[in-house]
């Protein structure tokens, strides 16, 4: 059977801390079969938040690598809620948010910083699903991605 939590540590990876919730709502919720993840921000190691607006204050290479760091922000709510990534069948959707000028048209290039995480720890098969990529005008605190998931599970 395929090990997600062997192939994150052969990534070399770290995930930051996960993150709790600044409002009143949960950051994960099983239902059944399927894990819902609320909408996470590229929290940092030093649990500061990755800021500014893609197409202004980032680039588009810094977007990208504040999908991905949203993407493992994502990944250690999983793993501090079921206590390992190997507990996840597969990717089902992802709902990627940019904060980016209205001029940005590369949403879905920004949040494939997040999937090809995901592909690459659960494989093309399981990592990957159906996904939205959306601009806006603005994000909580100014984060340049928001990201929010649905996962299936064994």
């Amino acid at each position: 059977m395929f090990n997600a939590d062997e192939q994150f540590e052969k990534l070399g990876l770290s995930l930051p801390p996960a993150p709790k919730p600044l409002g009143v709502y949960k950051p994960c919720l099983i239902d059944g079969k399927y894990l819902y993840l609320s909408g996470h921000g590229p929290v940092q190691n030093d649990r500061t938040l990755i800021i500014g607006r893609i197409g202004r204050e980032l680039t588009q290479e810094e977007g990208k690598l504040a999908a991905r760091q949203v993407g493992l922000t994502m990944l250690a709510t999983i793993k501090e809620n079921l206590g390992s990534l190997n507990k996840v069948k597969r990717v089902i959707k992802v709902l990627g948010m940019v904060n980016c000028t209205p001029e940005f048209e590369k949403h879905p290039y920004i949040i494939n910083g997040c999937s090809e995480l995901f592909a690459s720890v659960w494989g093309e098969e399981n990592g990957v699903g159906v996904r939205s990529a959306v601009g806006f005008g603005s994000l909580p605190d100014n984060i340049p991605v928001e990201i929010e998931a649905l996962f299936e599970l064994f």
